[in-house]
């Protein structure tokens, strides 16, 4: 198998395993989980639990599949250059734009979202000025090095799961009536209002794309892998420990969430983890949430900002972006790349000031199962460079196991699960929004990714 060349020399590899594994812990403990996990509560009702297994297990698996195709080839492209790999040039160019294409329109969200929050904290400093000190500040630790950005993810992500592992602790000595509280609480919720699954099948399917996008973020050790100096064995500590912790702090935090308050509570909604500590009566809960839920945003901006810069770089070198993408700093950073992500912060920020109900829901309808596409790529890709390794006899670090039997049973589920959620109006407008997003920018790299012939180059093998 000639291998696409990994062109990523420039790179400079300052972060270190430790990094590397609290960026994983981090990237899937964001506002997903503070904030989004109650919407899809009120959606699935308390078989929510179901939800987050099903997509808990699916991530853990589509990670060891990254981790398989990364101890082989890391690249700041990660999983762009392996289906570049697979399936050819436009394969390549569609998965890694339209990751772009999301994380680019996140990064405008989460600036927006935490600034909403901190304006309501100092009112005379408008909401404008707290999304360009956002930006200002997490581009420039971008712009600093790689070694930089990993500082600051590891602290956010101290902080993030710090918060997650206080609220289980007092979460379990609440239900334990070790602490009172006014209201008997149990795991009664469980079944009550409408039973386990009020929602049905159709419920926790839909609520599984709401759970998918809250796990989307941990892909990104597979590109920060390309910048280690031990790839494969920072990739395979990264799986075999972080995966298992997320998938427990997810459906801990969950569970007593809905233990303690009912799964159709309008507080739910509005801030499911608010809910719960308020039954705990824990002191200033509204400021505590909310400034977890800043630091959450933050975490996952500046990690944004460093995963779209680097897939940028990479079809830069590629040739499926501009050459200026890959032009590259002495402290080893793809400057342009990192400014060019960015820019859309400011565009979308802009809109949204003008049309502020319009812009922002539209354009986060539009990603908002990118994901569920991301993780189909991915495992039809790893199917396709296992068998042709495995065909041509090449050595791989590491192997998935249960091949091909596992990547098959991901990809029926991950279809199943786009079937069953066609069935609820919102789930199906993402998907037919995403679809159709996914389907221009494969047109696109079509028309583009030609020579003179007509035919679009070859992948390898």
């Amino acid at each position: 198998m000639t291998a696409v060349k990994n062109t990523e020399a420039q790179l400079h590899t300052g972060l270190t395993q430790r990094q590397i594994s609290m960026m994983g812990l981090g990237g899937a403990i964001g506002a997903g989980l503070f904030v989004g996990s109650g919407q899809a509560i009120s959606i699935a009702g308390p078989a929510v639990l179901v939800s987050y297994l099903l997509a808990g297990t699916v991530i853990i698996v589509i990670m060891a599949m990254l981790a398989e195709m990364v101890a082989a080839h890391p690249s700041s492209g990660a999983f762009s250059t392996f289906a570049h790999k697979a399936m050819g040039r436009s394969a390549g160019s569609t998965l890694g734009w339209l990751y772009w294409v999301q994380l680019v329109v996140v990064i405008a969200a989460e600036a927006t979202g935490a600034a909403a929050i901190t304006a309501g904290w100092f009112p005379a400093i408008p909401q404008w000025a707290w999304v360009l000190a956002f930006v200002v500040v997490l581009t420039g630790a971008n712009l600093l090095g790689v070694r930089n950005y990993g500082r600051f993810e590891y602290w956010f992500a101290v902080i993030k799961v710090a918060a997650i592992i206080a609220f289980l602790v007092f979460g379990v000595l609440v239900l334990a009536h070790v602490f009172p509280t006014e209201e008997p609480v149990g795991f009664a919720n469980l079944a009550a209002h409408g039973g386990f699954a009020p929602g049905g099948m159709a419920g926790i399917a839909a609520a599984v794309l709401i759970v998918i996008f809250s796990f989307g973020g941990t892909e990104v050790v597979s590109i920060a892998a390309a910048e280690s100096k031990d790839p494969a064995g920072n990739i395979k500590r990264v799986v075999k420990s972080v995966m298992l912790r997320i998938l427990f702090f997810y459906l801990g935090s969950i569970l007593i969430i809905i233990a303690l308050v009912p799964w159709n509570d309008p507080s739910v909604v509005e801030g499911p983890f608010a809910a719960a500590l308020a039954v705990m009566h824990i002191p200033g809960v509204s400021l505590l949430m909310n400034a977890v839920v800043v630091v959450a945003l933050l975490s996952a901006m500046n990690a944004n900002i460093y995963g779209s810069s680097r897939m940028l770089y990479s079809l830069g070198q590629r040739k499926l972006a501009p050459r200026s993408a890959t032009h590259v700093t002495g402290n080893g950073v793809p400057a342009k790349a990192v400014i060019s992500s960015v820019a859309f912060s400011f565009l979308a920020v802009g809109l949204n000031w003008i049309w502020p109900d319009t812009v922002m829901p539209i354009l986060l309808n539009v990603v908002g199962s990118t994901i569920i596409f991301i993780w189909a790529f991915i495992a039809v890709t790893q199917l396709i460079l296992r068998r042709r390794a495995d065909r041509e006899g090449e050595h791989l670090p590491l192997r998935l196991w249960g091949f091909p039997g596992l990547s098959i049973a991901t990809i029926v589920v991950l279809a199943a699960i786009v079937v069953l959620a066609m069935t609820d109006a919102a789930a199906r407008t993402q998907l037919l929004l995403t679809g159709a997003l996914t389907a221009v920018i494969w047109i696109i790299s079509k028309l583009v990714l030609r020579d003179g012939t007509g035919v679009e180059e070859a992948s390898d093998g």
